[in-house]
This record gives C-alpha cells, sequence and structure tokens, in this order.
C-alpha cells in the first residue's frame, strides 16, 4: 500500500488545499458494488428469514419488505451525503460524536436488550444504535483533527494526546455493551493515525492501552470469555451431542452451511442451517450464500468488498484534493470492508462469533443508515477526486 502512503504524505504534509468546483458525477464503480451488495442481501435475508418467520409466528414477506424499505432509506441517504460537500458536513463531527457519548450513556440505562446485551436506543418512533452512530462520528471527527494537526503532527501534547482522549471515550463507552465493535472501531481509528504520520512511537502506546483495555473488558464478562476459548480451540471435529450445547454452536452451524454449500450450492430458497443458525439472516448471512451459492458465490461476494476496498484506496484516496478528503476516503472504505470480511471471517471459523453484520447485506437497521452515509461521503470525496485527476491528466 506504498503507492497510498506516498500519496497522501504529499497531501497531508501541503495541509488542506483549495477544492474546485465538481465536474464529475459519483464514483460508478463503488456505486454499482454497494447496489450489488444490496441486492444480494435482499435474496440471502429472503431465504434465511423464511424459518425464522414461521416459527415466530410472523410474516416472511412483511419482514423481507421491512427490509427493502430499510435499504432504500440507506440508499436515498447515501445519495443525499454525496450531495454535500464533505467539509461542509465535517463541520458538525464534534457535535455528532458528543451527541452520541450522550446516547450511549443513555442506552445504558435505558436501552432494549437483544441477544443478552443492551445495545439498542428507542426513541418512541424509532430505534438505533448508537454505538454505530458513534463509530461513524469518530471516524469523521478523527479525519478532521488530523487534517488539521498535520504541522505538529508528531507532537505528544499537542496532537497525539487530544486525539487519543476522543478514541479513548468512545471505544470505553461501546466497549461495555459491544466488545467487538470497540475493537474494530479501534483498529480503524488506528489506521487512520498510521495514514495521518502520526508517530509510530505513540501508536504502539495506543495499541498497548487498547489491549489492556480489551483484556479488562473481557475479563469482566463470562460470554466474552467462553467466545474467545471456544475459538482458541479451533473445534475440528463435530459431535451430535453437544449440539444443544451453547458453547461452540454457532460455529459448528455455520462451518456445516459452508460445506454443505461446496462449490455450486445447494440452490437459492434451500437452506438446511438457517432453521439451527441463530440469526441467519445477520450475524451468519454468509455462510447462509456459502450453503446456498457455494463457494463461488462466497467468492464472489468477497470479491465485491475487495472492489471497494481496491477503488476506495487506490483510486478515490490517492487522488483526493486535500488531507481531509484523503482521510475520509480510507475512514469510510476501511469501515464498510472490514466490517464484511469480519463478518464472513467468523462464519469460516476464522474470527471468534462478534454479532458484527455484514454492511447491505445483513439484515437492516440503524446500521444500514449509518453505513449508507458513509458511503455517502466516500461517493462526495470521489466527486473531487475525479475533477482532480481529470485536470491534472
Amino acid at each position: 500500500m506504498e503507492f497510498l502512503f506516498t500519496s497522501a504524505n504529499s497531501k497531508l504534509s501541503s495541509g488542506r488545499s483549495a477544492v474546485q468546483d465538481q465536474e464529475n458525477g459519483s464514483d460508478r464503480v463503488i456505486l454499482v458494488s454497494i447496489i450489488m451488495l444490496m441486492i444480494f442481501g435482499v435474496l440471502a435475508v429472503y431465504s434465511s428469514i423464511y424459518y425464522f418467520a414461521e416459527s415466530n409466528q410472523a410474516s416472511a414477506s412483511s419482514m423481507i419488505v421491512e427490509h427493502v424499505v430499510k435499504l432504500l432509506v440507506a440508499f436515498v441517504v447515501m445519495l443525499i451525503a454525496s450531495k454535500f460537500d464533505y467539509h461542509q458536513v465535517t463541520r458538525f463531527s464534534r457535535l455528532a460524536l458528543i451527541i452520541s457519548w450522550l446516547a450511549l450513556i443513555a442506552m445504558m440505562t435505558f436501552g432494549e436488550e437483544v441477544f443478552g446485551a443492551q445495545r439498542s436506543l428507542s426513541l418512541g418512533f424509532f430505534s438505533f444504535q448508537p454505538a454505530s452512530l458513534a463509530s461513524i462520528a469518530l471516524l469523521v471527527h478523527l479525519s478532521v483533527l488530523i487534517s488539521n494537526k498535520q504541522e505538529y503532527i508528531k507532537d505528544f501534547q499537542r496532537a497525539f494526546l487530544p486525539i487519543m482522549i476522543y478514541i479513548l471515550i468512545t471505544c470505553t463507552l461501546i466497549g461495555i455493551e459491544d466488545f467487538s465493535s470497540a475493537a474494530l472501531l479501534l483498529v480503524l481509528s488506528m489506521l487512520l493515525m498510521f495514514v495521518g504520520r502520526v508517530n509510530l512511537l505513540h501508536l504502539g502506546g495506543l495499541c498497548l492501552i487498547g489491549l489492556l483495555g480489551g483484556a479488562l473488558l473481557v475479563m469482566q464478562s463470562p460470554e466474552r470469555q467462553t467466545r474467545i476459548t471456544q475459538h482458541l480451540k479451533q473445534i475440528k471435529n463435530i459431535e451430535a451431542e453437544n449440539f444443544s450445547l451453547y458453547e461452540g454452536y454457532q460455529t459448528q452451524q455455520a462451518q456445516i452451511a459452508i460445506a454443505r454449500g461446496n462449490v455450486t450450492g445447494v440452490g437459492i430458497g434451500q437452506s438446511t442451517q438457517r432453521a439451527f443458525l441463530p440469526a441467519p439472516y445477520n450475524d451468519f448471512i454468509f455462510a447462509i450464500i456459502a450453503e446456498e451459492y457455494g463457494l463461488i458465490g462466497a467468492i464472489g461476494l468477497i470479491l465485491i468488498f475487495a472492489i471497494i476496498l481496491i477503488r476506495g484506496l487506490a483510486y478515490i484516496a490517492r487522488r483526493a484534493p486535500d488531507s481531509l478528503g484523503t482521510l475520509l476516503a480510507v475512514a469510510s472504505t476501511s469501515f464498510i470492508v472490514l466490517y464484511g470480511f469480519v463478518n464472513a471471517g467468523v462464519a469460516s471459523g476464522l474470527l471468534p462469533v462478534t454479532g458484527l453484520p455484514m454492511p447491505f447485506v445483513s439484515y437492516g437497521g440503524s446500521s444500514l443508515v449509518f453505513a449508507g452515509l458513509m458511503v455517502g461521503v466516500l461517493l462526495n470525496v470521489s466527486k473531487y477526486s475525479s475533477a482532480n485527476s481529470k485536470r491534472k491528466s
């Protein structure tokens, strides 16, 4: 990734440059890739949700309609966000971050419990996950801070310390109820700081603090300890008598689904593991896709995320007209792709169970809308990237 860092560093060193008027539209490769993910998701969610709806005396059709509506809302949010100059949007990043902190605190007291954890906050007419809002608010605000502090980015007191405080507060508030999201957010924050030329020694210190904090959060939760120990055991033998136990059950069923899919899959709507996997329409959607579409479908889905990754970093971030654009492109691209890869890694047994959705593929909620917002920011940066590239040529 040297090509990205070299290009980014040249802009970061010179600070924020003036951005010219838009000349081209949003990046079509990113837009088409997101639409493909949505289509993939609708088909997979409809199949995986059928058994859940029947067993809970609900209507599968109404649930899939609700999912499609949320996808359309996310798509509209994405298009609207792509129309606003990213320099104007980032002015509200600090306010959004403070609001997200208040929402996280309120969630701990008044939040709705889902699968044993309080992760949603209801406002009467709708509910949302404050962790999703806090994640994107932090990434956007970090982009602003790192960009503005480029002249003294290596200074511990003036640059690193204020940045670290925002990261630690946000990750701690999220990690109390949602360790997986907090850990992933810390990784994304450190990646953004690395691209922003933050002192590597300082980054190492933050990494150490993150590991110590993560260890404390794991120690205070027996469920988290179980997930990690089960993953470390690398379960190889699937024993029928253990299927009724909680430990290792999810991973076992996901691996059965992937194994049944073979190369070409069992066929659309023919999944049997949707009856055994908890939340097959969300956390383990990749396992259902691998079962019904086989290795071909699973690889195809991963390739879409890979295209977004390459396009977002190698093209949009590299050609952004200023440091803020580069950092926002890196943050938005990494946010979408890393969530997708982690979801696939969990279903494949490569990572411990996290409960993180696959963007635009898993059954929708507020995370869909926030993912749409991040892609909208990326598309807006791409407009200036395209124009900037065209002027240079």
